[in-house]
């Protein structure tokens, strides 16, 4: 593995950031909706766009203010007080909320990812790929799409989220692996945390979830190597055949129940449950992606992402309460009911709706088989005191 730190910002960059950031101060906030803009294409933050815009409405008032009268005095008074408001915004506001993202800045893009082997300046791979060659080849690639990551050739794309890319990709001895490239995990501390996640997440038993092989925090993107299972995800699944029969449904449930006592056993909280990182492989189900949203929660207030996904995140993820075990027991049993119906069991609609469902709707649990309806229930519990632990739910299901 690989733990070496990326290299320091050069005083060019600082600088660089630096003037950016002065440009509200010296321009009487003017620049502050382009500034501000700027750092969200550059960050890749979706709050930053609705920063930029709300600074660019303000600034926009006092512009169109000071064009429409002559005199500020000619300004009816309530009129006046909100161009003022909008000027002192968009110039002090803006002064701060640039000066706070410096650092960030400097440290979003110093390098360029480490998407090369070893040798690089040559037009061959390296040597150890020489004698263990795929038997196919591999797919067309996008003209963006990594050729190597790190020592890993990759063969295609699976797919693409907001924690970032996920690859097939060669090892080097031959095996096909599945590497997940980290897009947000650009601070240092982050990338140490994350590495003591993953190490946390390899100690977890493997029977039915996808075991951890490797991991990088070297370059401007994390990554993480697991093993590749191949099938598709209960997702897919259920969205392409329909909702799960009685008997699948059992197995499922305690097969990731299972996975749940396994990865709690080793001292990690999974915090993003749900049914894309359920696969349903050759030899049954295996859950993936545990270990890493811890690692990217304090990503969460800078950049405007959320660690997990709506319909499946438990109330004490929402409330912002302290987060355990007990918020993947009520993952896992959103995910059941999701396998059961086809249809989250609080929605998929608007994000505020869908909250308000967790907090305060009691989902319909007949469609569940009689077996499952009591234990899925206690799990959906709204306290975390209230729920049964992963262990207590797997053997519930067996007795």
């Amino acid at each position: 593995m690989s733990y070496s730190q990326p290299a320091r910002p050069t005083s060019g960059a600082w600088a660089a950031a630096i003037v950016w950031a002065a440009l509200p101060l010296m321009t009487c906030g003017l620049a502050t909706p382009f500034t501000i803009g700027f750092a969200a294409y550059w960050l890749r933050s979706t709050w930053h766009v609705v920063a930029a815009g709300f600074y660019a409405i303000c600034i926009g008032s006092f512009v169109l203010a000071a064009i429409g009268y002559t005199d500020f005095e000619d300004i009816p008074d309530p009129l006046s007080g909100l161009v003022s408001f909008g000027l002192v915004i968009s110039w002090l506001g803006g002064v701060i909320h640039s000066g706070i993202l410096v650092p960030k800045m400097v440290r979003a893009r110093r390098n360029r990812p480490v998407y090369q082997p070893p040798y690089q300046h040559r037009s061959t791979p390296p040597p150890f790929d020489l004698h263990q060659r795929t038997t196919a080849p591999s797919p067309q690639r996008r003209p963006h799409e990594p050729e190597w990551i790190g020592h890993y050739r990759v063969l295609q794309p699976l797919g693409r989220g907001g924690q970032g890319a996920v690859y097939l990709a060669m090892a080097p001895n031959g095996v096909r692996v599945a590497v997940k490239v980290l897009h947000d995990l650009v601070d240092d501390v982050a990338r140490v945390r994350f590495a003591r996640e993953v190490d946390a997440a390899r100690r977890v038993a493997t029977f039915s979830t996808a075991r951890v092989l490797d991991v990088s925090i070297t370059g401007q993107h994390a990554y993480i190597v697991s093993e590749y299972v191949e099938g598709p995800s209960l997702e897919h699944l259920v969205r392409k055949n329909g909702p799960r029969d009685e008997d699948s449904l059992t197995r499922l449930a305690l097969s990731t129940a299972g996975a749940l006592a396994a990865i709690h056993k080793a001292g990690i909280v999974h915090r993003d449950f749900k049914p894309s990182n359920v696969l349903i492989g050759p030899d049954g189900p295996r859950v993936i992606d545990f270990g890493i949203a811890r690692a990217l929660d304090q990503m969460t207030v800078t950049s405007g992402k959320m660690v997990g996904t709506p319909p499946y995140m438990s109330p004490e993820q929402l409330t912002g309460e302290p987060v355990g075990p007990a918020s993947d027991v009520f993952s896992w049993a959103v995910t059941m009911m999701f396998a059961a119906t086809g249809r989250p069991a609080f929605g998929e609609d608007t994000v505020p709706a869908v909250f308000n469902r967790v907090l305060t709707f009691h989902p319909d649990l007949s469609p569940l088989p009689p077996a499952l309806r009591g234990i899925v229930g206690s799990c959906l519990h709204k306290s975390p005191g209230d729920r049964p632990s992963a262990s207590d739910v797997m053997l519930a299901i067996v007795h």
